[in-house]
């Protein structure tokens, strides 16, 4: 398996930065994944980095190199992110539960799985087309869908979701795959910062048309240009993805020498009485990244 991967996240105009994004990898499979504290609830940094977390260690658990069923592993992480964020909220004895979106894509084999609850996004795009692209659990998308069917009068606020992780009923997790993958696909992850401020239609002329890492900060940019002093956090994580076969490329990140029991990660594996940094910037990454590589190397030097 082998692909490239780009992430920045931004704090915009807000006091503090309630995004969270990272991926994990082992030899055979990779989890790409994103989430978006809620404002109005508690702790929203905390429910993002729960749900992360949370993703990250069933992956360690279940991907053996590889996962036995993708599409029930997202749901069921998913929902187990849900109930620790409730676990969470109990133990402290908090009057409301932190609560986030979340969406995460599992690229396996020569397939890519993705699931999401609440409103941030994925972006399939494949040349110069968008190919999928996850629909919002808000009550303006689901009006925008029956208005093809029926007239509606009244329209609702975008931020105004109908499900999220941390809520009081079950949430709602949408999930598909696997759909197969070609060399060059690109999937970008990203939050409602993004997507508020940048079209559809913008965001795929940027993947089609850049490399990832000329791509993603712009349309970062551009969102914050946009957004203005208020603009909320922005944060996209992009991989794009490159056929086994590719052996001749130097760029992006190979897993072929990892062992069986190999498991890396850029998702923080604790942050319980740390203070989480508002801004992720690409020097972080790249020390993230390099550490790595050099977990990867020393694994294929006892191999050898």
């Amino acid at each position: 398996m082998r692909f490239s991967v780009y992430q920045v996240s931004r704090k915009g105009g807000r006091e503090k930065n309630e995004d969270r994004m990272g991926y994990c990898y082992t030899r055979d499979s990779g989890l790409f994944a994103l989430a978006d504290g809620m404002g109005g609830h508690p702790e929203g940094e905390v429910a993002s980095q729960l749900a992360l977390q949370t993703l990250a260690a069933l992956f360690q658990r279940d991907a053996k190199p590889t996962l036995k069923d993708p599409l029930r592993f997202l749901n069921d992480a998913v929902i187990a992110g849900h109930h620790q964020l409730l676990r969470y909220a109990t133990e402290r004895a908090l009057i409301d539960t932190p609560r986030t979106t979340v969406v995460a894509a599992v690229l396996q084999g020569n397939a890519a799985y993705w699931a999401h609850c609440g409103d941030s996004r994925l972006y399939l795009v494949r040349g110069d087309k968008l190919i999928a692209r996850t629909r919002d659990h808000s009550y303006s998308e689901l009006q925008e869908t029956l208005s093809q069917v029926v007239p509606i009068g009244e329209r609702f606020n975008r931020n105004v979701l109908f499900t999220c992780l941390g809520s009081p009923g079950k949430p709602v997790v949408d999930a598909v795959g696997p759909l197969l993958m070609q060399s060059g696909d690109r999937i970008l992850l990203c939050s409602d910062g993004l997507w508020g401020n940048v079209s559809d239609a913008e965001v795929t002329e940027a993947l089609a048309t850049r490399p990832i890492s000329d791509a993603v900060p712009e349309l970062v940019e551009q969102a914050l240009r946009k957004g203005g002093p208020k603009c909320d956090n922005v944060t996209v994580i992009c991989v794009e993805w490159e056929s086994a076969e590719d052996n001749d490329s130097l760029s992006g990140i190979s897993t072929q020498s990892l062992g069986e029991e190999v498991f890396a990660s850029t998702i923080q594996a604790s942050m319980l009485g740390q203070e989480p940094a508002d801004e992720l910037d690409e020097a972080e990454i790249e020390r993230s990244i390099k550490e790595i590589n050099e977990a990867i190397r020393r694994s294929s030097q006892k191999k050898s």
